[in-house]
């Protein structure tokens, strides 16, 4: 029995380490506070999408999917309330560029997943930048690694974009 249990704990051992995907925002976006002109049309910005290293992409991913939400306002606050972006993508690491707001044109590689499901003036084709018109909302995207099956593999949730 004892001979089992050692061969299991040296099987699990030698087994490869996985690594679990990780997001770090690129300048100006630092996580806090949503940079100046960041913010949508309707408080004078031109937002777009953070730029994002995202590493720790599983073997089997060709897509990241980012999911933007405003967890402040309930409407808005999950499953993508401000827009669902996705960008093609390899295993290990992968630079994801600022993606323009408010728009469904896209540069290569990117698309507009779902649209925002904000209504009236604030309605988009897209991606609604942070929108609050600076109540301190906290704005997050989940980040979801999916499979040529089109499967979720691996997702990274509440990743904290900055307060508006």
């Amino acid at each position: 029995m004892k001979f089992i249990a050692l061969s299991a704990a040296l099987t699990l051992l030698a087994s490869p380490v996985l690594a679990e995907m990780q997001v770090q925002l690129k300048s100006p976006w630092d996580g806090n506070r949503v940079p100046s002109g960041q913010q949508c049309s309707a408080h004078g910005g031109n937002g777009s999408t953070p730029p994002m290293r995202v590493s720790g992409i599983p073997d089997a991913a060709v897509m990241l999917v980012f999911e933007y939400n405003d967890k402040s306002y309930q409407p808005l606050s999950r499953n993508g309330g401000h827009g669902i972006v996705g960008v093609g993508v390899r295993p290990g690491v992968a630079d994801i560029p600022a993606l323009p707001g408010m728009t469904d044109q896209m540069p290569r590689g990117a698309r507009i997943v779902k649209a925002a499901r904000s209504t009236g003036s604030l309605a988009t084709s897209g991606y609604l930048p942070p929108c609050s018109g600076g109540r301190n909302n906290q704005y997050t995207v989940d980040v979801k690694a999916i499979n040529a099956q089109g499967k979720v593999i691996e997702t990274l949730a509440n990743v904290s974009i900055g307060r508006y």
